[in-house]
């Protein structure tokens, strides 16, 4: 009989344990949690819940602590992801079109791919004519050749944080 249990996606290697992995899933949902009762939910005390905290800190497994923001309520419930096709790959061209994509506030993500383009972009603009503005300088980023919009209808899932399988 095969085995049905679920998988771990964070690996040991950094010594995380089932109360690390508790403790991360609890902060990435709630990172406002007091220490209190954080410690509650993990059936520890405070001071070794809080050391835990820090270790992972420490460690890079928590990066920073943030806010979840409506965009639509802020005046920016447009998203577009925007597929980037450069001239040319070469390292000077990569770097020079990440120096400069970097200082588009409208940029919310971007991500080099493999496949038949370069460059993934999520936007989060007013609306469409915020949209032909901040196409107008994409297009002009240094080694663009070809963009590809997709505007989005509906978003169904958003990122939530990272599976951590507890």
């Amino acid at each position: 009989m095969a085995n049905s249990a679920p998988k771990k996606h964070v690996s040991n290697a950094m010594g995380v344990d089932r109360i690390d992995l508790q403790i991360l899933a609890l902060l990435q949902g709630d990172g406002r949690m007091s220490n209190v009762e954080l410690a509650r939910r993990v059936n520890l005390s405070p001071s070794p819940c809080l050391e835990r905290v820090r270790r992972l800190e420490a460690a890079g497994l928590i990066s920073g602590y943030s806010a979840r923001l409506d965009a639509a309520a802020l005046g920016l419930g447009t998203s577009a992801f925007i597929q980037v096709t450069l001239d040319r790959t070469t390292a000077e061209v990569f770097d020079r079109f990440r120096d400069e994509v970097v200082l588009i506030p409208e940029v919310a993500e971007c991500h080099m791919v493999a496949g038949g383009f370069d460059y993934l972009l999520k936007l989060r603009l007013s609306g469409m004519d915020a949209y032909r503005a901040v196409l107008a300088r994409i297009v002009d980023l240094p080694g663009v050749a070809q963009t590809h919009t997709y505007v989005v209808i509906e978003a169904i899932k958003q990122d939530r944080g990272v599976p951590l399988g507890t």
